[in-house]
């Protein structure tokens, strides 16, 4: 079963952040995310790069590391985004994720408590309703 892993996980582990490790426990299997990741790694990089430009060169340097990591992306249902984000209270971005884990049973690493929250509950509402949709989403990692 694939792990599908979020922005805020992945950037620990290519910027070498303290929960790096703990991300790392959690991606045993193959790696998969919504295609906006790239965006948004890159949206991360330029963040890091304002907060701390005498590092510029670092941080690109680990940005483009992400090519060497070997993430799948995989497209989002578009049509059923906006109506999930609004389910769980989510930006579209972090629905994307979701909505990744539930379509293939994943379990999603992230750091972003919210986004782990809405996993949770998610994945207790598909398992009491126990729908003939498929499997099971597995539970979120959450660091």
């Amino acid at each position: 079963m694939p792990t599908v892993i979020d922005a805020s996980a992945l950037a620990a582990v290519l910027y070498d952040e303290p929960e790096a490790p703990a991300v790392l426990a959690g991606c045993e299997s193959e790696l998969i995310a919504p295609g906006l990741l790239p965006y948004e790694m890159a949206s991360v990089c330029r963040t890091k790069m304002l907060r701390r430009p005498e590092e510029a060169q670092r941080l690109l340097d680990c940005h483009r590391s992400l090519s060497q990591v070997g993430v799948r992306l995989m497209e989002p249902d578009w049509d059923g985004l906006p109506q999930l984000a609004q389910r769980w209270a989510l930006s579209v971005y972090d629905a994307a994720y979701l909505q990744l884990a539930l379509r293939e049973g994943a379990a999603l690493v992230t750091l972003d408590l919210r986004l782990a929250a809405a996993a949770d509950a998610a994945a207790a509402d598909a398992a009491a309703a126990d729908t003939a949709a498929g499997p099971v989403p597995g539970q979120p990692l959450i660091l």
